[in-house]
């Protein structure tokens, strides 16, 4: 069917790869939206897409149409034989993106630039639907996260690539409540179909994820004999074997540690180490032994002077390990629990204070990277080897800034640096999802090569963004303020231009909801609330003793 055209070419805009042209079009022609015109160099011809990056009103109705608000502008100008659309003339930019070569699965700038008087037409669904996503929606390999903004829902689905988000890391921006984890849940629902059954682990500071677990019976995410699991691992069920932790890990754990003490530290955590040969299997009173060990000794090994300063360090030891719930002298968490196609792991790290979960997160990340290399380089043992690791796995990091905070320096950063530059080579790809961009290390950030933007208000977030993530176009970012929840952008090796898209509608509930204030206070009042303090009351008084009750979450 002819496309009819919707302006005309007027001629360059302002910028390279930018055209204006002239229409009467008011409806259609918003920010974002995507057309074409056609270009030839006598042997083929291509439609060569653009995006609207602005619009300017050139022609309007007269102000004395527009003056008695009681009048509307379209009567006055109908009493005159003039229709309002046509006397309202717009001057649009497009900016170039080229025309999409099915072979590459790309698009090429051919540096064609339209002839003024040339026609400019909309794209229709289905070629923007072929264009705009790398894959097929429920094809393998793909990921359904939503679908183009500026058209209707679900009319131009986009479909990432599960492949390149897996292998250069993908980066999740927003401000609070724009709706970052509902993105990131519909992106693990599309992870765990059956055309993708991948093995993922998330580490969720707040319980959010919990609800992923109505996946398991949830019958869109099952075919045949596959039923993905979700395993949540609760703070009580996470251990970390002390013998996987570096000397710096420790340290890290230690509060106002002297280099003196430093300094004995680093001299027990090497000679048990050392000792522990290959298996590397050493706890707790292994290394505070070695630490008491040089109580009476100098560093040249004459004695003396030690006395203090090893009974500091055993002091700071034995405060942070000896009765701690995390560090265990045997048990940790092995990685085939961990990782395991077709299941996603949530590790809830809720209640456990901020320094454990960054040791937590780096020394998992370091088995895993660990893992990964020794089975890709073949030097893993058989099935039931604890560094068999064989297939990629993909790790969601809630609150990233968390662990690799800008202008700071925690023990995960270095590892997490690490997998981002060297993990595409060994099938460990990571996720970081942040509410604060600014504070997250920029060396990190720049190393996710797809990003998910959504709303962000804040000026050094925003600057962040524009100087960190190369995939989105400065006319995107403009509109970072103005999108709402659910809206976001798409950019990256993920996707075949960047997108404005519209999430998709969760399958499995959401766990981060905001909680209603007023709805939970009013609880207090409810009769069932009520009655149930004043049999507290009785309790209490008839016990002469004191409880501390909850009542529809209060406690009271």
């Amino acid at each position: 069917m002819q496309q009819i055209p919707t302006g005309t070419v007027k001629g360059p805009g302002e910028k390279p790869h930018e055209f204006v042209f002239i229409t009467t079009d008011n409806k259609r022609t918003r920010i974002g939206e995507y057309l074409y015109y056609l270009a030839s160099d006598g042997r083929a011809e291509w439609r060569i897409v653009g995006t609207i990056t602005e619009r300017r009103l050139v022609r309007n109705l007269p102000d004395s149409f527009l003056a008695d608000p009681h009048t509307p502008p379209a009567l006055v100008s109908g009493l005159i034989g003039l229709g309002q659309e046509d006397a309202e003339i717009y001057e649009i930019a497009v900016e170039t993106i080229g025309y999409f070569s099915e072979d590459l699965g790309d698009f090429v700038n051919p540096r064609v630039p339209p002839m003024p008087g040339q026609p400019v037409y909309f794209a229709d669904n289905e070629m923007l639907a072929r264009m705009l996503s790398p894959r097929v929606k429920g094809a393998r390999g793909g990921a359904h996260i939503g679908s183009l903004l500026t058209r209707q829902r679900d009319e131009v689905p986009i479909v990432l690539s599960v492949k390149d988000i897996v292998s250069t890391h993908l980066a999740v921006l927003a401000s609070t409540g724009a709706g970052k984890s509902y993105a990131a849940g519909v992106l693990i629902e599309e992870l765990m179909m059956p055309h993708n059954r991948a093995a993922v682990l998330i580490v969720d500071p707040h319980g959010e994820y919990g609800t992923l677990q109505e996946i398991h019976r949830h019958p869109a995410f099952t075919s045949g004999d596959y039923r993905p699991e979700v395993r949540i691992f609760t703070p009580d069920r996470i251990k970390v074997r002390i013998s996987t932790l570096t000397q710096a890990d420790i340290r890290y754990l230690l509060p106002d540690v002297t280099e003196k003490m430093s300094y004995f530290l680093d001299n027990a955590y090497r000679v048990v180490t050392e000792r522990s040969g290959e298996r590397g299997l050493w706890g707790f009173q292994d290394l505070l032994l070695e630490v008491l060990s040089q109580k009476y000794e100098d560093e040249k090994g004459k004695g003396g002077g030690n006395v203090s300063t090893i009974d500091a360090l055993e002091w700071r030891l034995r405060r942070r390990f000896e009765q701690n719930r995390v560090f265990s002298d045997h048990e940790h968490i092995p990685l085939q629990e961990l990782f395991r196609p077709g299941q996603c792991t949530v590790l809830q790290l809720a209640d456990i204070e901020e320094s454990e979960q960054q040791v937590i997160v780096g020394a998992l990340l370091r088995r895993t990277n660990k893992a990964r290399m020794i089975t890709v380089r073949g030097a893993a043992g058989a099935s039931g080897d604890e560094m068999n690791l064989p297939y990629p796995v993909f790790v969601l990091l809630e609150e990233s800034h968390r662990y690799a905070p800008a202008g700071a320096r925690v023990v995960s950063t270095d590892i997490l640096k690490q997998i981002l530059s060297e993990g595409r080579k060994f099938g460990v790809g990571i996720g970081l999802i942040t509410q604060r961009p600014g504070k997250l290390d920029q060396d990190v950030l720049s190393q996710c090569m797809s990003q998910f933007i959504m709303r962000i208000v804040n000026p050094i977030d925003q600057q962040t963004i524009a100087s960190s993530v190369e995939g989105a176009g400065r006319r995107l970012l403009d509109e970072l303020p103005a999108l709402t929840k659910g809206q976001v952008i798409v950019s990256g090796v993920a996707v075949n231009t960047p997108v404005l898209c519209q999430v998709r509608q969760r399958i499995t509930r959401h766990g981060g909801e905001t909680i209603n204030a007023p709805d939970e206070w009013d609880k207090y009042f409810s009769d069932r609330a009520r009655r149930e303090r004043e049999r507290e009351g009785a309790v209490l008084i008839k016990s002469g003793g004191k409880k501390d009750v909850k009542i529809d979450g209060f406690s009271v």
